[in-house]
Formats: structure tokens, C-alpha cells, sequence
């Protein structure tokens, strides 16, 4: 293969995009934000373009009003870049397993004419690095009619699924933009600590971890320092394995595949992490049709997933994407995980929830909300945590449900929650 690589223009690049098109766009900390804006300055000749994604950072200025009749957004997954426009009418959300979302794509039933994709620059032999980002991408890009690669020294050169030949690419573009981070040790509270050390308690050494988005799941790193011989297969990971990693808490060495390698799809933190996994072979970053398979996650003994939720019922219903019928995230791959893990030998499928949000508002509720979309039935929750203690329903009966959660909910909310259980279930 040809390793000259020749660079242009955004607005030479994009003029392949055309009207009534569907284009993918890259996410998490690689979303091409250059591109994008660029994509935004050709909107007076551009009609009914759909963009889709999962989860995307920063500025996303196509969804903006004034852009209506040309750009359409039809999420993946619903991240703050985007959530405005989605309850507002000005965009749409598709529910979707991360797990069969290359399968959308590659079976034709979102086919992508061009994607937008952000990547390192071309090695000796001219191939590209997904970098950080290589989820459901790695499927877009092998599908996609068109590939346009925002070339960017700032991404981090990954293994695993993420390398693409330069002679792939119908056009690339040189940035030198920073990429998007997130910081989840920003404000964590005394109960969300608690939570983790609960969450621990639940892990037995040599197990294998995924951990969920968002500040608990993150918690709950930091209070397994004393652990020994973890592993690591999440579909995301953070800043919070690196300490683990360097003080061999995580080793890998007893998963049953992939051992010795971090398995990710996506990473997402502050510089200190993309630093940490550029060019380093420990990780493993790998398509998310794999990773999030329940039967390959199954396959690691001792499998632990922590996700975290909106809200649940004293049923085990667990809301996570929405807050009634306003829409907040996505379906994600929770349910990947926790099925997964639930067919694990020995595995614990673990929901990390604190009892109240900072508001003041009750988790776990006598009925969701109207509206909310239930992520994860009661048939798959085993494991409950709270601040107030650790809830198991795994074979328990609608009532012994009711009385355990009630047992970790909010003290000044267990009244009203035994009411409306007496109501529903006749005795308490």
C-alpha cells in the first residue's frame, strides 16, 4: 500500500457530503469538533442531512435552529451536547444496545454515506489511530461510502481494532485541536463515597470489572486499593485505573480472555488518561460489537458491572435514559453488561445509585415516573447499593423486592414508600 499521504481542505473535504446524505460522526473525546463547525458553514446548500452518533462532546453548532432544514439529528445515545435539541423536537433519539449498533450499521439499516472521523496522524507505514474512540466507529468507518479523518497530533495512538490504512480515507484534514475531557472526581459527595465502599465490599479479588459513566462507578475505583489481581473488560474506562494499574491492584492475569490487557471500546477523562494509554500496550481497545457482546462478557469469571440509574421502582425497574418523558441519556450498554455479568459463574450484575439526587428527589420510587424508559427490567437486577446499605433481589418475590429497597432508600422517604407498598401488595 501507498504510504504519501496527502492532506486538504475542510471545505474540499465536505463537499461530498450532499443533500438527503446520512453521515456518522465520531464521539466521547475524539468528537471532530472542526469538522462539524466546518459542516455547519455549508448549510445554504445542504437539505435533509441526517447526522448520527452516539455519545459527542463540545459545540455541536449543526443543531442549532437556524439549521433545521439541514441538518436532522438522529442520536444514539443522548449526551448534554445534544439534549436540548432532542426535547426540544429539533432532533430524535434512537434506543439502541451499544452492543448491536455496528450491526445497524452494517446489515443496512443505518447505512452511513460519509463519516466524520477524528484520528492520529499516518505512522511510517501510513496508518491512522481511532485513538480513544474506537466503540462504534471502528463499524462506521468500514461501511461508510465516504471517510473524511480530522488529523490530529493531540490523539493518542491505541491497540487493538482502532488502525486504518491512510488510503482508506476519501479526504484528510490537519487540526491541532485539544480533545474534549471530562473530570468525574469534580464534586463527589460523602454518599456516593460510602456507596463505593459498599460496592467493594461486594468485589472478591480476581475479579473482572466494567464500570458505568459518571461519578459512582468512579468512586468506587478509588476504594479498591486493597484488592488484588483485578481485571479489567468495560466498554469505557477512566482516570480512575491508572492508580490501580500502577500499584498492580489491576492485573488482568486471571480473566479468561484477553488476559494481561485492559479490554475498552472507549476512554474518556482528563489528558493524564490519554497521556496513560498512548502507545501503550496493556490496553486493548476494541470494537463495541465484541466488547459489549454478553456472551463474550460472560465468558470472564467473576464478571462485576456497575452501572448507575435515574430512578427505581420497588419493583427492581430501573430507569436510567430518562427523567419521565424528558430524555437524558440513552439505553447504552448497560444491558449488555448486566446480562453478562448475570450469566458469569460467579459474576454481579451491581446498580450504584445514591437515594436521593442533590435536589432532594427520591431514587428509588413507589412507580417511575410516566414516561420513563425502563434500561434494565426487574428480571435482571440482582444488586442494589445506596449510601443506607445493599438491597439483592435476584429471586425474590414482588413483595421481598418492595421491603429490601425500601430498607436502603432515603430514611425520610421509607414512609411513604411502605404505603404505597401496602397499597400495591396488600401486607408490609
Amino acid at each position: 500500500m501507498k504510504t504519501s499521504v496527502t492532506y486538504t481542505n475542510a471545505e474540499q473535504a465536505l463537499a461530498v457530503v450532499q443533500s438527503g446524505n446520512r453521515v456518522f460522526i465520531q464521539g466521547s473525546a475524539q468528537t471532530p469538533s472542526f469538522l462539524i463547525k466546518e459542516l455547519a458553514k455549508q448549510a445554504n446548500r445542504l437539505k435533509d442531512v441526517e447526522l448520527v452518533f452516539i455519545s459527542v462532546y463540545g459545540n455541536m453548532e449543526v443543531d442549532k435552529p437556524e439549521y433545521a432544514d439541514s441538518f436532522r439529528i438522529n442520536s444514539l445515545f443522548v449526551s448534554a451536547a445534544v439534549r436540548n435539541a432532542v426535547n426540544e423536537g429539533r432532533a430524535d433519539y434512537v434506543p439502541a444496545f451499544l452492543s448491536e449498533i455496528p450491526h445497524l450499521f452494517a446489515q443496512g439499516i443505518l447505512p452511513i454515506d460519509v463519516a466524520l472521523i477524528h484520528v492520529s496522524p499516518p505512522d511510517a507505514h501510513g496508518y491512522c489511530s481511532l485513538g480513544l474512540s474506537v466503540d462504534v466507529t471502528r463499524s462506521a468507518v468500514y461501511t461508510a461510502k465516504y471517510v473524511i479523518a480530522q488529523v490530529n497530533p493531540n490523539v493518542p495512538r491505541t491497540h487493538g481494532d482502532g488502525l486504518f490504512h491512510c488510503s482508506h480515507f476519501y479526504a484528510m484534514v490537519e487540526c491541532n485541536d485539544a480533545l474534549h475531557e471530562a473530570d468525574y472526581n469534580d464534586q463527589v459527595t460523602s454518599e456516593e463515597l460510602q456507596i463505593g465502599k459498599y460496592v467493594a465490599g461486594l468485589i472478591e479479588d480476581r475479579s473482572t470489572l466494567q464500570m458505568g459513566i459518571g461519578s459512582i462507578p468512579n468512586v468506587v475505583l478509588q476504594s479498591l486499593a486493597s484488592h488484588k489481581d483485578l481485571g479489567i473488560h468495560t466498554e469505557m474506562c477512566s482516570d480512575g485505573v491508572i492508580d490501580l494499574i500502577e500499584n498492580e491492584v489491576i492485573t488482568n492475569k486471571y480473566k479468561h480472555i484477553h488476559p494481561n490487557k485492559v479490554v475498552t471500546s472507549f476512554a474518556l477523562g482528563t489528558r493524564t488518561l490519554y497521556d496513560y494509554v498512548n502507545d501503550n500496550p496493556f490496553f486493548q481497545f476494541l470494537d463495541i460489537g465484541y466488547v459489549n457482546d454478553p456472551h463474550v462478557i460472560r465468558r470472564n469469571n467473576k464478571m462485576v458491572s456497575i452501572n448507575s440509574a435515574i430512578e427505581i421502582d420497588i419493583t427492581g425497574q430501573i430507569c436510567a435514559d430518562s427523567i419521565g418523558t424528558y430524555q437524558f441519556s440513552g439505553v447504552g450498554g448497560q444491558m449488555d453488561f448486566m446480562r453478562g455479568a448475570a450469566l458469569s459463574e460467579g459474576g454481579k450484575p451491581i446498580i450504584a445509585i445514591s437515594s436521593r439526587t442533590n435536589k432532594g428527589i427520591a431514587r428509588i420510587v413507589a412507580m417511575l415516573k410516566p414516561g420513563a424508559g425502563v434500561v434494565t427490567t426487574r428480571a435482571h437486577v440482582h444488586y442494589v447499593v445506596t449510601e443506607y446499605g445493599i438491597a439483592y433481589l435476584y429471586g425474590k418475590n414482588l413483595r421481598q423486592r418492595a421491603k429490601v429497597l425500601i430498607d436502603i432508600a432515603h430514611p425520610d422517604d421509607r414512609e411513604s414508600l411502605e404505603k404505597a407498598c401496602c397499597e400495591r401488595f396488600k401486607i408490609f
